[in-house]
């Protein structure tokens, strides 16, 4: 006779397949699309630029210096490079970002915001905030950006970030 009890690191508070941590990580994801969905509109009326776009613009004003590669911009929105090409060259055409070759590497490209994106984003950033806020609370948008913050800044590569000397 089979054994159907739940495997020892599954959860028993849904009754279903999935351990706690990926139950976790479905819960964010099904989250983030909810809130992206939200977002567009709100995006495409206020600054007139795509969400991806939009997002290659946040990208960029949170760097001190405003630059970035595209190769690390694929990266962090987890997508290839030549997807980001026609979003890149929307941008640039709307004098938004400026695009240089990176001295040294033939190939590589970094994005600079220009004072027309900078101006942009100052603009109509706080609105776009607020529509964060009111969607899931300013409580849980603090807490929720300290744990994404350790999420996506891992202390090592492929450590924890609690085991990481002084935490």
């Amino acid at each position: 006779m089979a054994d159907h009890s739940p495997p020892a690191d599954a959860s028993t508070d849904g009754g279903g397949l999935l351990p706690d941590g990926l139950r976790t990580y479905m819960r964010v994801v099904a989250a983030t699309g909810a809130i992206e969905q939200q977002l567009r509109a709100h995006v495409k009326k206020m600054l007139g630029v795509s969400h991806d776009e939009f997002l290659v613009l946040c990208l960029l004003a949170d760097q001190p210096d405003t630059t970035l590669r595209m190769t690390r911009i694929a990266e962090l929105l987890g997508r290839p490079k030549t997807r980001l090409t026609y979003q890149v060259g929307c941008l640039h055409h709307m004098g938004l970002v400026t695009r240089e070759s990176v001295c040294g590497d033939r190939r590589g490209i970094a994005l600079t915001l220009t004072d027309k994106g900078r101006r942009l984003l100052a603009e109509n950033t706080p609105a776009l905030a607020q529509v964060l806020v009111s969607l899931i609370g300013p409580a849980q948008c603090a807490a929720l950006t300290g744990l994404l913050a350790q999420a996506s800044h891992p202390a090592e590569e492929g450590g924890h970030p609690q085991d990481a000397p002084g935490a």
